[in-house]
């Protein structure tokens, strides 16, 4: 007989995207000509930089002769790129990271859900809420909660409420727990953490022999002196923290995918004889046994982005985007409604118009402007009555989505 992981029922009916898409297209089916502007989920619009397409046209090439053809290459990554991401992530800014502490992967999505398959089922999990869906389901998966409650949240997690309230900054669990997912900048809220926020997060985790899971996806847009590039900046993180980093919204990768996990040798977890054991040990196990590597020709392409002119021509995409965040922040403060974020992430965060919910926002946005968000809901309880706007859609739609916003959107 062949039985099914129970836990996976535990989950909502469907994929919080899945869901936003499967709306669309009933709406697209009864209205075909609809003008749709997706400023829903985080896909970026604007092409790969030149040096990178240069790389991989260069690394094609090598592919068609015998004496520069790759097969499988090192599990954990090319030294090439693993050195650059050293210079220029850590080094650079007085951070000391080993190369066997970097894994190289096809993006920190898949490596922030498959984290916690090196920490016990027994592990309690500490997460942000609202938060990015894949922390939390993972765990459901993995059968680290239980079941969904009626007021939306899961049994055996502690959440961490971050609001206007609060600034969007968690406060320390009243319970002791063992995993704690932080995001910074943070998706959904595109908010992020001071230094001494941080540091209050971490001085929680060597007091509780606790692990911190680091994601630093958007690392790249942080703007502000005061807040962080890397969580390793805080001392004594080394001891507690695992960083997770993707070239998906640094460099446009969404679809080339590329990214990597920071895993120092001094953060353990305890093994049930008592003895302490390296995470970054049970990583690279799991990393070889259950992946083959990041292909070598994307490997190259993402290296170039630490090359001067890839540097250059980064920084000049992810200035477009906050360009666009600044258009969409500032459109939506000139009609009255609340916005955060788009400071130092892509993201902006907004109130919804009279505690509208935020599925009929949702609505409200595509029948009425066809404009798309993502319902701040579908991050967690403490998202309802928010929502969600990207700043990676291109210029023109992006100012034509503020004017309709402004000029067509009925309050």
């Amino acid at each position: 007989m062949a039985y099914i992981n129970n836990n996976y029922l535990k989950l909502p009916g469907s994929y919080l995207f899945a869901e936003i898409a499967r709306r669309i297209s009933a709406y697209k089916a009864d209205h075909p000509d609809a003008d749709i502007i997706r400023l829903g989920i985080g896909d970026v619009t604007q092409p790969l930089a030149p040096a990178v397409i240069d790389a991989l046209h260069r690394a094609v090439d090598e592919m068609a002769h015998a004496d520069t053809f790759r097969g499988y290459g090192p599990e954990q990554g090319y030294d090439f790129l693993i050195q650059a991401i050293i210079e220029n992530n850590y080094r650079k800014n007085g951070i000391d990271i080993g190369s066997d502490e970097i894994f190289v992967s096809d993006g920190s999505k898949s490596d922030c859900g498959n984290i916690q398959e090196i920490f016990s089922t027994d592990c309690k999990v500490a997460i942000t809420d609202p938060v990015y869906p894949v922390y939390l389901d993972t765990n459901v998966m993995a059968g680290r909660t239980g079941d969904l409650q009626a007021d939306g949240h899961f049994a055996n997690v502690t959440y961490l409420p971050c609001t206007a309230e609060n600034n969007f900054a968690p406060e320390l669990p009243d319970e002791k727990v063992d995993m704690v997912y932080l995001c910074c900048p943070n998706n959904p809220t595109g908010t992020t953490l001071s230094r001494k926020e941080l540091t209050k997060w971490v001085d929680y985790a060597r007091n509780n022999d606790a692990v911190i899971l680091f994601d630093a996806a958007y690392a790249a847009y942080i703007t502000e002196k005061d807040v962080p590039r890397s969580i390793y900046e805080i001392e004594g993180a080394k001891d507690v923290a695992i960083e997770f980093r993707s070239f998906s919204k640094t460099a446009g990768f969404t679809g080339t995918r590329c990214g990597y996990t920071v895993i120092p040798k001094s953060v353990t977890g305890i093994a049930s004889d008592g003895s302490r054991v390296q995470f970054n040990k049970l990583w690279n196990r799991r990393h070889t046994t259950k992946f083959n590597g990041t292909a070598y020709i994307v490997q190259r392409g993402a290296a170039a982005i630490y090359t001067e002119e890839g540097q250059k021509q980064i920084r000049e995409t992810i200035s477009y985007y906050m360009e666009n965040a600044r258009i969409i922040r500032e459109g939506l403060q000139a009609v009255g409604l609340t916005a955060y974020g788009g400071v130092n992430a892509p993201y902006i965060w907004l109130k919804t118009p009279d505690n509208m919910p935020s599925w009929d926002f949702f609505d409200k946005l595509l029948t009425e402007i066809n404009v798309v968000g993502t319902p701040g809901a579908g991050f967690g309880p403490c998202g309802e009555g928010y929502f969600r706007l990207t700043s990676f859609g291109d210029r023109e739609n992006t100012l034509r989505a503020v004017d309709r916003i402004k000029n067509k959107l009925h309050f």
